[in-house]
């Protein structure tokens, strides 16, 4: 889809004016149709603050490693933090960081200003969000909803339309940088949402992240941005793991390689990451292999609905696909390694 044509910049001091006189038929029709926008945005503007709702909070819906690890982040900065997990055991998890747990995504909502969603994909997006418990109709006044999952452009573009319907802020802000990283405030975020918006939850953005990355006020940019980072990860990922497995078959040491890697040409963030834990037998699922599934084939769909046949990331996603039919989607993608080196990918 083609973006519009940008609206002509009002100046400073200046605004724009009407050739059509008071007179007017249609600048009769165009004043009668302005009342009920202006009295949906009075209704939202004394819906902005509500005793029920604890000021400072903020909820977590999906407190798996990245939700969990924003949980703790947050209750540590001193603020009350609400979770809502459909495992028990993530909750108790959370629990125990002082965190506290709703019965669902709607009990959640009645009790926050912010609430951060964090579940996987697009589908537990809308069921959290619109589904017969979720958010959305039980949001308090002046609520913002914190989109955090790495969806499709169009997902985040239908999700903010719906959100903008009932009068409820949003904030596209798929994040980037692993657990550890998002339990000490330094990940990056890839933020969308309106300037005001932005502005209101500046101070919370920061708490989560450093860099947050201001991308504009499209919604689905942030979605473009992280599918595109991603894309990458994964064809440096797979191509870490075929370097390694290599250097190993001709004989290498394979941990020395990965030293001599790091300092020169061929480092990567996330081949450094995932090939260090890989070589000394951590296999924890910090990133579970489904998850740069997912995302490399939402970037493949993405380039196709462009036009792009992007060849070295399609060999990626296909890697990562081959992983996952192969049974491995619940460890850490740092498996890849092994599976290189049984020529299994």
């Amino acid at each position: 889809m083609n973006d519009p044509l940008p609206a002509a910049p009002i100046l400073p001091g200046f605004a724009r004016t009407s050739k059509s006189s008071p007179g007017d038929p249609l600048e009769r029709h165009r004043r009668a149709g302005s009342g009920a926008p202006r009295r949906k945005a009075r209704a939202c503007r004394r819906r902005r603050h509500n005793p029920r709702v604890n000021q400072g909070s903020a909820g977590v819906i999906g407190v798996g490693n990245m939700g969990l690890a924003m949980a703790a982040r947050l209750g540590e900065g001193g603020r009350r933090v609400f979770v809502r997990d459909v495992r028990a055991e993530r909750e108790a998890m959370a629990e125990r960081g002082g965190a506290e747990p709703c019965a669902t995504p709607a009990d959640l909502a009645r009790r926050c200003e912010v609430v951060i969603v964090a579940v996987v994909d697009a589908a537990q997006t809308d069921d959290v969000l619109f589904g017969s418990a979720g958010t959305a109709a039980a949001a308090a006044p002046g609520a913002c909803v914190v989109l955090c999952p790495t969806i499709a452009p169009e997902s985040v573009e239908a999700i903010a339309s719906r959100l903008d319907a009932l009068g409820i802020d949003w904030i596209e802000a798929p994040m980037s940088g692993g657990p550890a990283r998002a339990r000490a405030g330094t990940m990056s975020l890839m933020v969308t949402c309106r300037d005001r918006v932005f502005e209101r939850h500046a101070a919370l953005l920061g708490a989560l992240a450093d860099p947050v990355f201001r991308l504009g006020e499209r919604a689905g940019d942030g979605a473009r941005t992280k599918l595109v980072n991603n894309l990458l990860a994964a064809i440096n990922l797979v191509g870490a793991a075929e370097a390694l497995a290599l250097a190993e078959s001709v004989g290498l040491d394979a941990a020395r390689t990965l030293a001599v890697i790091e300092r020169s040409s061929g480092q990567s963030w996330i081949g450094g990451d995932r090939m260090a834990r890989a070589l000394v037998g951590d296999s924890a699922p910090l990133a579970h292999t489904t998850l740069l599934a997912k995302d490399s084939g939402l970037a493949i769909a993405m380039a196709a609905a462009a036009g792009v046949d992007p060849k070295l990331g399609a060999l990626a996603a296909a890697a990562f696909a081959s992983a996952v039919a192969q049974g491995h989607g619940e460890l850490d993608d740092s498996c890849l390694l092994d599976l290189f080196r049984a020529q299994k990918v």
